[in-house]
């Protein structure tokens, strides 16, 4: 099963990643990727998508999906360290993964949390994402 990042929602002062199911009349429904529990998030939530999140480069920016491939292709087989892992351990990641990252704008705890984030698409959802143009085709999909 693909996962489309647009409807992979992180939600300021909420542990964890969350499913958007539909939209309700105070906010929006999402499902959390881990307990399955569905929650409401009324409209004053900051609730962003990970498709719309990047990280920044001496290139520019690279969208999220983007990273977690890369961040699979350096660790290949192994489990990511975990987000409390040590501050050296996590930037020798990133230098393996994405070498061009730019250190001055991506800081540590931005990479805590998307060590965290590709920990929890690994284990409760996948890294086959669905490109942008085929979120129409999978949404019919699953009606």
């Amino acid at each position: 099963m693909q996962t489309d990042l647009a409807r992979i929602l992180s939600v300021s002062g909420q542990h964890g990643l969350f499913q958007y199911i539909a939209q309700a009349r105070s906010g929006a429904i999402a499902e959390n990727l881990e307990t399955k529990q569905r929650k409401v998030f009324p409209t004053t939530s900051r609730i962003s998508t990970l498709a719309d999140i990047a990280i920044y480069t001496s290139e520019g920016e690279m969208k999220l999906d983007e990273v977690f491939l890369a961040l699979k292709a350096a660790l290949g087989d192994a489990e990511a360290p975990s987000p409390k892992a040590s501050e050296q351990e996590l930037v020798a990641l990133f230098q393996k993964a994405i070498p061009n990252y730019d250190a001055d704008r991506f800081y540590v705890s931005h990479m805590r949390k998307v060590v965290d984030w590709y920990s929890q698409l690994v284990k409760y959802a996948s890294l086959d994402f669905v490109k942008e143009g085929e979120e129409e085709t999978a949404d019919a999909q699953e009606a």
